[in-house]
């Protein structure tokens, strides 16, 4: 918020560092144990979640204060994140606490609220964010907290403001509350739609219809076996240009897909069969793994990463190139329309197929399914839903958490009659095409909600959310008595503890 702007009667336009002295936290060393076996919190930057701070992952000791920058603050204090990611968080202390140097605390007098002040530096979080850019991350000085202007109403007019706002955020977040509800329920009912399509619930009502399937998954998935051997006699003949041997015995070197291991998995449809990824596509395979430095290029083939494969829908969103030369000398991982690509580090086992739209593609670190002999749309109804379980069973890694190709193509698949593959495609598209309108008008709500919230702040700290009283004292006037040292800000602690104040229950109403 911006000084020159026009406030009411009675307000009067100062800084932060004019009102309240701040300090920063400090970090004791990590040499000395000792300075982490205590009990007094020790607050860092992630454990403010704009409201008030009751958890935390580490305490320090008496030690610590004495022998670091570290320093005790007391119950009450405002607390402002100063780096990284967490820029301009805010949270309000619930015990005494010491914090780390990447948290600003702002020691408020008594004729300043606290809630009308939390909620104000709430309000200017992107103006925090945009005022530390520049960086490797978002990081802003005590000097920035300090100079940042403060629109001071009079104090009973501080308080009406915060009461107003509690009241409104009380409703608004009673909305939010149930729009994230609707999310969950909206979440819960398109996994239960995939677990249906994949188990045969589904299409329990089109199977009595349809009784006597022209081919039985069984069916299916030996004649998908037969024309998989057929291909491989075919290459070996063609390695002897079109000569055949003279007996069948190189026949029995043909090594077919090994069958999935059927022990505690669930029974199936009459009609339907048990297969691996393997069985049913031309392989399984994986996108490149190697360093892309200097291979993006604004225009080409391209280039799918995780971020990509979102559940059943391949995304645009941040999509890469590459050039056709780099693409021709990775063509082991080249995608084509009907493949399916499952992510195998961080969302693991999500999967999608690949469009008609994209009709020449190569990927990173995917695990591909190649042009499946099954409906691929299926295939990743199966994989984002019932496969999941297996997938998280089977992650291994530290940093990162992967998913390999062993695992993906030995992993179980239930196969249903191709005419019931159409149908459950159909009938899921059909449903998910539902679940994603309403998924959107709530995301909607959601924005609005939010944009609601900013326009409130913004009414509360112009003057024009509650009524201004003529019999207020000024602002000024609270200014003029700190300057004149009627009124003395508390300080931060250094050193000696005081006695633990216990935390509060209650929870801050404008947390989102």
């Amino acid at each position: 918020m911006e000084e020159k702007q026009e406030l009411p009667q009675g307000w009067v336009w100062t800084r932060i560092g004019e009102i309240a002295p701040t300090s920063s936290g400090g970090t004791p060393s990590r040499s000395n144990p000792s300075y982490f076996t205590g009990n007094i919190p020790w607050i860092k930057s992630g454990e403010l979640g704009d409201g008030y701070v009751v958890e935390y992952s580490e305490s320090i000791s008496e030690a610590a204060l004495a022998g670091s920058s570290a320093k005790l603050f007391p119950k009450g204090t405002l607390l402002i994140a100063l780096y990284g990611a967490t820029v301009g968080k805010v949270g309000i202390l619930t015990m005494d606490a010491a914090t780390n140097q990447a948290v600003c605390g702002i020691f408020l007098p008594e004729w300043v609220e606290l809630k009308f002040a939390f909620n104000y530096l709430f309000s200017l979080r992107r103006e925090f964010i945009e005022q530390g850019k520049g960086g490797a991350q978002p990081n802003i000085s005590q000097d920035i907290v300090r100079n940042t202007p403060f629109p001071l109403p009079p104090l009973p007019e501080q308080r009406r403001i915060v009461a107003k706002l509690e009241e409104l955020f009380s409703r608004l977040d009673a909305g939010v509350a149930a729009v994230r509800r609707a999310q969950a329920l909206l979440k819960r009912y398109r996994q239960s739609v995939l677990h249906a399509a994949v188990t045969g619930e589904l299409t329990r009502a089109w199977r009595e219809a349809h009784p006597a399937p022209a081919e039985t998954g069984a069916a299916l998935l030996a004649r998908i076996r037969g024309e998989r051997r057929a291909q491989w006699e075919a290459a070996q003949v063609a390695k002897r240009g079109g000569q055949l041997p003279l007996n069948d015995a190189w026949k029995s070197k043909y090594v077919a897909p090994p069958g999935p291991e059927t022990s505690g998995l669930p029974e199936l449809p009459e009609s339907w069969s048990w297969a691996t990824f393997e069985e049913i596509s031309e392989r399984v395979t994986v996108g490149f793994v190697g360093s892309m430095k200097d291979e993006y290029v604004d225009e080409g083939v391209p280039f799918l990463r995780s971020q990509n494969v979102r559940e059943n829908k391949y995304s645009p969103i941040g999509l890469k190139y590459v050039s056709p030369t780099f693409d021709e000398s990775i063509s082991k991982s080249r995608l084509e329309p009907g493949d399916v690509v499952v992510v195998r580090s961080g969302s693991v086992g999500t999967a999608c197929v690949i469009p008609d739209t994209l009709p020449a593609a190569n990927c990173s670190d995917l695990v591909i399914v190649k042009q499946p002999k099954v409906l691929p749309e299926y295939c990743a109804y199966y994989m984002n839903s019932v496969a999941k379980a297996r997938v998280n069973a089977q992650k291994v890694g530290v940093a990162l958490i992967h998913f390999n190709t062993q695992a993906q193509a030995a992993m179980p698949l239930s196969i249903p009659p191709l005419a019931e593959q159409a149908e459950i495609v159909a009938e899921v598209e059909r449903r998910l095409t539902v679940l994603d309108a309403l998924g959107q008008t709530l995301a909607d709500e959601l924005k609005r909600a939010e944009r609601l919230r900013q326009s409130l702040l913004h009414r509360a700290f112009t003057g024009r959310l509650v009524p201004q009283d003529a019999t207020d004292e000024p602002a000024a006037a609270l200014l003029a008595r700190l300057r004149a040292g009627a009124a003395v800000p508390a300080k931060a602690a250094k050193g000696k503890r005081k006695a633990k104040a216990e935390p509060e229950s209650k929870q801050l109403s404008i947390k989102l």
